[in-house]
């Protein structure tokens, strides 16, 4: 897979369907992304790899897109903070051709199939200076999914074609923000004769000797993880008449494994504030102490419970992560109009529903004493993060007319659901786009090398959470937006 490792950059994007993107090439993108059932290009072998069987001959294709997201978000303490605006690169090269026999076609690619990625600086509620001002939180996230292999097509009978494509899939993946969950995470025994854990004194009332917390959280950054799966699709390719096209196409389902990643889990923010609280219910029953005296009587409690407060919680692991990138199953038509005019409609089913229903994360060697007594473990330890999204339906449609011989325009427009609930929308995670306007064009410059042009307009969607978030108070009732402008430019080689 050289060509794949060749084409791979910071290929991070927030992605059109959930987290793919709705084309793959300049030109099925200038029409709205529609190619299962209209097969005239390489991008085919991602839509539905039979079309090879009707490409009019050999082609080459290579590839640059660029996207520009547009993020915003808003709670109770952060007003329309936008995201920083990042330029992510989408890279793509396939190259097609078919025996002389021409029952036989084939194909080799490489192409951005999708992905996220966001940063903000955020305020967040337990996160203080000294004199209690904020102290912003950086909330970050890349998601860089790449594929590429082989496709072949077997021309059945002059009208009917099937088609199967192989792909090599890469991923990384990284994220850093404030990650919290329930108290009940922390299993070490406070009291053996009774059985109470940190947990239960985390989160019991004040008035009876706990803190109050329904959350517990860390300062966390993960990073380098990577991933290697499979991909695999199916299609079969119709030309019901000189007019009418059809197809139909399948996606297995992708399980990847994150390994070889970092987590640096910091707990001293959440440490702090327990201790201070910790001091103000001392002096409360003990009116006549000093706070260095309540300070003082504090420390050797937390003594008691097995915490050396002279190191820290800052807890280094090794990372891994599982991840299912979701099946799907699309249909399409292709209508040839006249000579000049050419339509495609796709309409796709993506199970998000059964792949994004959580990440789940297995850390391991963590030595720090303090985080492991209060968490009742060794240094190891498995979580997971809820996603629970629903499955998308798309629709995308465009038109390509030939204006003269060397130029084409395009026009398309895709819909697709938003699959991401309100209980598990956060910043760095907001694919919730739904509407998006395309315009493209290809123009022959010199005997079989053109230049094709697309812009994507994603519309800006924005979505409010949940009154009570799956994921951390901080999201409850916030609001979270995206908008994206693609732009993508190619060159594609028809030998004549």
């Amino acid at each position: 897979m050289i060509v794949l490792a060749l084409v791979f950059g910071a290929a991070a994007a927030h992605a059109t369907d959930g987290t793919r993107m709705m084309g793959f090439d300049a030109k099925s993108i200038g029409r709205g992304g529609a190619g299962i059932g209209l097969f005239n290009g390489t991008s085919v072998m991602m839509t539905n790899p039979a079309g090879l069987s009707f490409m009019t001959g050999p082609s080459l294709d290579i590839g640059l897109g660029l996207l520009v997201p547009g993020l915003q978000f808003s709670n109770a303490i952060n007003n329309d903070v936008k995201g920083k605006t990042n330029y992510f690169p989408l890279p793509e090269v396939a190259y097609a051709s078919r025996s002389d026999a021409g029952s036989l076609s084939w194909g080799v690619g490489a192409f951005t199939q999708g992905g996220m990625g966001a940063d903000f600086t955020l305020n967040h509620n337990l996160f203080r200076t000294a004199s209690g001002a904020y102290d912003p939180q950086q909330y970050h996230s890349k998601v860089a999914v790449m594929e590429g292999g082989v496709s072949a097509a077997y021309r059945v009978s002059p009208d009917f074609s099937v088609g199967a494509t192989a792909h090599l899939v890469y991923s990384q993946m990284e994220f850093s923000m404030p990650y919290s969950l329930s108290p009940s995470v922390m299993k070490g025994v406070v009291n053996p004769a009774t059985g109470m854990t940190f947990g239960d004194m985390f989160s019991a009332p004040q008035a009876m000797g706990g803190f109050g917390y329904t959350e517990v959280t860390a300062a966390a950054v993960m990073n380098g993880l990577t991933a290697y799966g499979f991909s695999g699709k199916i299609g079969l390719a119709w030309k019901a008449s000189d007019q009418v096209t059809l197809g139909v196409t399948y996606t297995s389902p992708t399980t990847l494994t994150y390994k070889g990643g970092a987590a640096n889990m910091d707990m001293t923010a959440q440490l702090n504030n327990a201790f201070g609280l910790a001091v103000q219910g001392y002096m409360a029953q003990n009116p006549t102490a000093t706070q260095q005296q309540a300070q003082q009587a504090v420390m050797a409690q937390f003594t008691g419970l097995g915490i050396d407060l002279s190191k820290g919680v800052v807890a280094s692991y090794g990372l891994q992560l599982k991840l299912t990138f979701p099946q799907s199953f699309g249909v399409g038509i292709g209508y040839r109009a006249s000579d000049r005019l050419r339509l495609g409609l796709d309409a796709e089913w993506i199970n998000w529903k059964n792949a994004f229903d959580k990440m789940s994360l297995s850390l391991s060697g963590g030595t720090n004493a303090n985080v492991n007594r209060m968490l009742g473990n060794s240094g190891s330890f498995s979580l997971d993060f809820p996603l629970d999204w629903k499955d998308s339906y798309c629709v995308r449609a465009g038109a390509e007319f030939d204006v003269t011989a060397p130029l084409t325009l395009r026009l398309g427009y895709a819909y697709g659901t938003n699959p991401v609930p309100e209980s598990t929308v956060f910043p760095v995670f907001p694919a919730v786009t739904e509407n998006h306007l395309t315009a493209g064009v290809t123009y022959r410059i010199l005997g079989p090398l053109s230049v094709n042009i697309a812009y994507e307009l994603v519309f800006n969607k924005s979505e409010t959470a949940s009154a009570q978030s799956l994921l951390a108070r901080e999201y409850n009732n916030s609001v979270s937006q995206l908008s994206e402008n693609v732009f993508h430019l190619s060159v594609t080689w028809l030998p004549l």
